[in-house]
């Protein structure tokens, strides 16, 4: 099946009519501007609905749209899915029961084809085929026409209905691994699949191509998950499934396969997270309690990247000989990992005086950017699955660069795909608004920054353990920082009512101005600016008025007084100056309304760690005075994984 001339495209509700020529570079964008869904599966002996449940809890940062599960009982797969989050789905199973078997699949949905709503939601069942799926299936307008020929109908929006249909019609002779191996042959797109068989109560099948999937292997009991916490409770053994992969779980055993249906061996691994680490622990909300974690991980981030004081690469292959041969650097990320970027460029170089860019992942891949060899690209992702990041990535390897990844999560597709990758040790990030990723990444790249200045010789070896040692001692400012937090709370309870506000800084206190921005946005629904401080002359001091907050990054001893001037512009203007600036920091009578002071004996260079930290607390505090769950943000998804 081929696509003819012209072909449909719907964005956003709009249908579209293009030529084919227009299509490739239109379908990327659509790719890249959808979220991604969380899905689970399960055989064994324990209460299926239960396991799916738990599963789907855990991964409900993916999405939280609509939520579902099917289970096999005695009489046949029982589905159950309603429109919202989980608690909504739970509520629901009260009413109707819930089904009681121990074989089934489970989904929440972050709605990308088709508007949140009950039919909508998945599980999708059609003929003797039901799923859950993850991803954007591109020609499955084509497919729908096609199927629509053979005498399928569709009650739902999604492409994902498609793709229970398809694999209905080549499901023929009771060979349910036949029926997937040639509806692979037809799909466009990404995917992660969870797929039942009717006939088949015993067995769970699953597939995955540029959506992430993974296999738990449990005692006589398997799993399926979008991420490791969906079945960490049970086991910490785990299958990485690559691109077009094939797996059978079946209650006798567990079957792996080619995209052909050519069986093949896949290597176990262990998760090194715990339960703990994906659990509340007491705190009411997820990120409250990573930003209290950000101290032992930045601590153990860094000392993982150490060796006798000072920053050691080699393990990785990052050699002092690569570093000194590198033309350029170029960081590409996207939102928070995009800002540690921002942080990295200036240390690198201030310190390396080897020029950095740092691009949007969105952007990098169709801006035809001029990479190649010499040149040195970091990609930034915390979950090493961002698809606009991964498509950098491979873009950089396609040209010559060399590449280094910074991720969270090493088995991740980023952490493969690249030539070397640095392992952050945040362990599993639940709450949406990343925090301790952030924390974790910039510490790695100070410390590659201290290492690419001693290997291109713009300082020597006292100088580099000078500042690692600096380094290795900011947990404590950041501990100091978390001790204080009820006067972040108190600055919280100044903004709870803003309808705008606005953060500006110089250099490093920029780049946290970016970041402290993002953060109270997505979460409290404030909306929110940063500025370089220097530019608000320069058209954002119109915006000014009696009232409006303006918080006020002012930790940069070489700009205090330029940023201090800047800052006095907008109080003449009746804004309301909140300043977080180092202990001890001066300012003129009268100039400023609230000040939160950053205790850290640090370089300029290393102060964002603990400042980042008093950023955060403000968002965070915000978003629950204003009576908002600071872990599940309206219209954001944990993974960005499609592109």
């Amino acid at each position: 099946m081929n696509f003819s001339a012209a072909c449909v495209i719907i964005i956003y509700g709009e249908v579209i009519i293009r030529g084919k020529s227009e299509y490739d570079y239109i379908k990327n964008i659509i790719r890249r501007n959808y979220f991604m869904c969380g899905i689970v599966g399960y055989i064994g002996q324990r209460d299926c609905t239960d396991v799916l449940m738990q599963g789907l809890e855990k991964l409900e940062y993916r999405g939280y749209d609509s939520a579902g599960i099917a289970v096999f009982e005695k009489t046949g797969i029982k589905t159950v899915k309603t429109k919202g989050k989980l608690a909504d789905m739970r509520h629901k199973l009260d009413i109707e029961g819930s089904p009681v078997g121990h074989c089934g699949i489970g989904h929440t949905r972050w709605a990308t084809h088709g508007e949140p709503s009950d039919i909508n939601s998945h599980p999708h069942t059609n003929g003797r085929v039901t799923i859950v799926h993850n991803g954007i299936i591109e020609n499955y307008i084509e497919l729908k026409e096609f199927l629509t020929e053979k005498g399928y109908t569709f009650t739902s929006q999604t492409d994902t209905e498609v793709v229970a249909c398809l694999l209905d019609y080549y499901y023929s002779e009771r060979n349910p691994l036949r029926a997937i191996t040639e509806t692979l042959k037809e799909l466009k797109g990404s995917y992660a699949l969870g797929i039942i068989f009717r006939d088949f109560p015993d067995r769970v099948y699953a597939t995955r191509k540029e959506s992430p999937l993974i296999v738990g292997i449990g005692e006589n009991e398997y799993f399926i998950g979008s991420d490791i916490p969906a079945f960490l409770k049970y086991t910490k053994k785990y299958v990485l499934l690559d691109d077009n992969d094939i797996v059978c779980m079946k209650t006798d055993g567990i079957e792996y396969y080619d995209v052909h249906g050519i069986p093949e061996q896949k290597e176990i691994s262990i998760a090194e997270w715990d339960v703990e680490q994906a659990q509340k622990c007491g705190y009411p909300h997820f990120m409250l309690k990573e930003i209290h974690e950000q101290p032992g991980i930045v601590a153990k981030t860094m000392e993982s990247c150490c060796r006798d004081g000072v920053p050691y690469f080699e393990n990785i292959g990052l050699t002092d000989d690569m570093l000194r041969d590198v033309k350029r650097v170029f960081i590409v990320a996207c939102g928070t990992a995009m800002h540690a970027g921002i942080i990295a460029r200036y240390a690198i170089e201030q310190l390396a005086r080897v020029p950095v860019t740092v691009e949007v992942a969105s952007e990098f891949r169709y801006m035809d950017p001029i990479v190649g060899e010499g040149d040195l690209v970091i990609v930034v992702s915390q979950s090493g699955e961002t698809a606009d990041t991964k498509a950098g990535l491979e873009l950089a390897k396609e040209r010559g660069a060399k590449t280094l990844a910074v991720v969270n999560v090493k088995y991740s597709a980023i952490a493969r795909q690249a030539d070397m990758y640095i392992h952050t040790l945040a362990g599993p990030e639940i709450a949406v608004a990343s925090t301790k990723a952030y924390t974790a990444q910039i510490s790695v790249m100070y410390l590659l920054a201290f290492r690419f200045a001693f290997a291109r010789g713009m300082i020597g070896l006292q100088r580099m353990k000078e500042l690692t040692a600096q380094a290795l001692s900011a947990p404590a400012a950041v501990q100091r920082v978390i001790d204080r937090k009820n006067e972040c709370q108190f600055i919280a309870s100044k903004l709870v009512n803003a309808d705008n506000l606005f953060f500006i800084g110089r250099s490093f206190d920029y780049a946290l101005s970016l970041e402290g921005s993002l953060k109270l946005k997505e979460i409290s629904y404030i909306h929110s600016e940063a500025y370089a401080a220097g530019e608000l002359k320069h058209g954002t001091i119109s915006l000014i008025e009696p009232g409006i907050p303006v918080i006020t990054v002012a930790t940069q001893a070489n700009v205090l007084a330029k940023t201090i001037s800047n800052m006095e512009e907008v109080k003449a203007r009746g804004g309301m100056i909140i300043a977080v600036c180092r202990k001890g920091t001066v300012f003129a009578e009268n100039s400023v309304d609230l000040t939160l002071e950053i205790d850290a004996d640090l370089d300029d260079m290393l102060v964002p760690l603990p400042t980042v930290c008093a950023l955060q607390l403000i968002a965070y505090y915000t978003s629950v005075l204003r009576g908002i769950d600071p872990d599940k943000p309206r219209n954001l998804a944990k993974a960005v994984t499609t592109e």
